[in-house]
C-alpha cells in the first residue's frame, strides 16, 4: 500500500497538519519537529500529492483544458501547442470533452467547483460560450482559443480566417482560374463566414462576383467534400440538354477550382474529382484551409490556409501562465496570422 501523510505523522509523532506545513513551508515550525518529519519522510519514501501540496499553496500547478472531443484533425495540433508550453513551465494539464453532453458538463462544472485547476483553456463546445462567460467573470482565468470568430467578453487568441480566405482566392485568380466552386463548414460559426467573405471580397475585386450556386454548403466533413463535388458534377451534367452524352471532364467545365474550408473536406474534395476522372490540378485546382498532416499527404499534397493551429495553443497557454505570475489577461485578442501554403493540388512543383 502507498505510504500516507497519516504514515508519516505516525512515526514522526505528530500531527497530520504538522507534517502538511513542514511539506508546504507554512507556520512556525521548531526547527528539530520539522528535521524528524523530513527525515521520516525520506526513510519511508513518502511522496506528496502535488494536487495536495498545491491545494495547500492555494495553487494546483494545473492548467484545465475544455474542448468538444478529439475527433477534429486540427485539434490535436493545437493541444500539443498547449502541451509544450505548460510541461515547459513545470504545469499538469487536465483535459475535459464533451463527448457525453450534458454529463461531460456537469462532470466538468463539478472540477471547476471543486478548485482542481488554477485558470482554463477553452476550444468551446457548441453552445456552451455563456456558460465559460459566467465562470470568466465569477473569478476563473480564463482564455478562449477561438476556432469560431466569437469574439468573446474574455481573453481569447484567434486568427485571420477572412484574410486566409482572401489568400487562397488571389492564388487561384493568380493561376488564371475563373469559376471557383466554394465548400463551406457549418455556417452558423464566425469563422466560416470569415473565410467566405474574404474569399468573395477578393475573387470580386479580380473576376466576375461569385454566383450563389457557386457557395456549396457543407459540414467540414471527408464524405461532406465527397457529396460537394458530386452534387456540382451532377447538377453541370444536368443542366446541359440536346447535347448528346457528356463526359465528366466537360462536365468540369462548371469549376475549375476548390476551395474547402477545411482540409478534411478538402481531402474529400480530391478523392471525389480522382474518382470522376478529373485531374489536379490540371482540369481542377484544389485549395484547403488549417493545414493539419493530413494536408501534406494527400494525392495530390493539398495546397492550403496554414492556421497556426499549435501557434494559438501555445499562445493561450503563454497568456494563462503569465497571468499565474501576476500579468494581467489582455483586453483584447490576440491574433496570429494566416499563410498560403502552396502544393500540388493548386502547382506541381510548387
Amino acid at each position: 500500500m502507498p505510504i500516507t501523510i497519516a504514515d508519516v505523522a505516525a512515526h514522526a509523532g505528530v500531527s497530520k497538519t504538522t507534517v502538511s506545513r513542514v511539506l508546504n513551508g507554512k507556520g512556525e515550525l521548531n526547527a528539530a519537529t520539522a528535521a524528524r518529519v523530513r527525515q521520516v519522510i525520506e526513510e519511508l519514501g513518502y511522496v506528496p500529492s502535488a494536487g495536495a501540496v498545491g491545494l495547500a499553496r492555494g495553487r494546483t500547478q494545473i492548467v484545465g483544458m475544455l474542448i468538444p472531443s478529439m475527433t477534429w484533425p486540427w485539434i490535436g495540433e493545437v493541444l500539443q501547442g498547449v502541451v509544450d508550453v505548460v510541461e515547459s513551465e513545470g504545469f499538469g494539464l487536465l483535459l475535459f470533452t464533451c463527448n457525453r453532453g450534458e454529463e461531460s458538463l456537469r462532470r466538468f462544472a463539478q472540477q471547476v467547483s471543486a478548485k482542481s485547476f488554477d485558470g482554463l483553456l477553452v476550444i468551446e463546445p457548441e453552445g456552451t460560450l455563456d456558460y465559460i462567460t459566467e465562470l470568466h467573470s465569477a473569478g476563473l482565468p480564463v482564455v478562449l482559443i477561438d476556432d469560431r470568430g466569437h469574439q468573446p467578453r474574455f481573453p481569447s487568441v484567434a486568427t485571420t480566417d477572412r484574410a486566409g480566405g482572401a489568400s487562397a482566392a488571389r492564388h487561384l485568380l493568380e493561376l488564371g482560374r475563373r469559376r471557383p466552386l466554394v465548400i463551406t463548414g457549418p455556417t452558423s460559426f464566425g469563422c466560416v463566414q470569415e473565410r467566405l467573405a474574404g474569399f468573395t471580397e477578393a475573387w470580386s475585386e479580380s473576376a466576375t462576383p461569385m454566383a450563389a450556386q457557386q457557395v456549396v454548403h457543407g459540414d467540414f466533413t471527408y464524405e461532406g467534400g465527397r457529396h460537394a463535388i458530386r452534387s456540382a458534377l451532377d447538377g453541370a451534367g444536368s443542366g446541359q440538354e440536346g447535347s448528346g452524352p457528356t463526359g465528366d471532364a466537360d462536365r468540369a467545365g462548371s469549376f475549375d477550382a476548390v476551395f474547402a474550408h477545411n482540409d478534411l473536406s478538402a481531402a474529400g474534395a480530391l478523392a471525389e474529382l480522382r474518382a470522376h476522372g478529373l485531374r489536379v490540378p490540371q482540369d481542377v485546382a484544389v485549395v484547403g484551409f488549417d493545414d493539419v498532416p493530413l494536408a501534406s499527404q494527400t494525392d495530390p499534397p493539398l495546397t492550403t490556409v496554414h492556421q497556426p493551429l499549435r501557434g494559438m495553443g501555445a499562445a493561450a497557454a503563454r497568456l494563462l501562465l503569465a497571468h499565474f505570475r501576476g500579468d494581467p489577461l489582455p483586453s483584447t485578442p490576440t491574433v496570429i496570422p494566416t499563410s498560403l501554403i502552396v502544393r500540388d493540388s493548386t502547382q506541381p512543383g510548387g
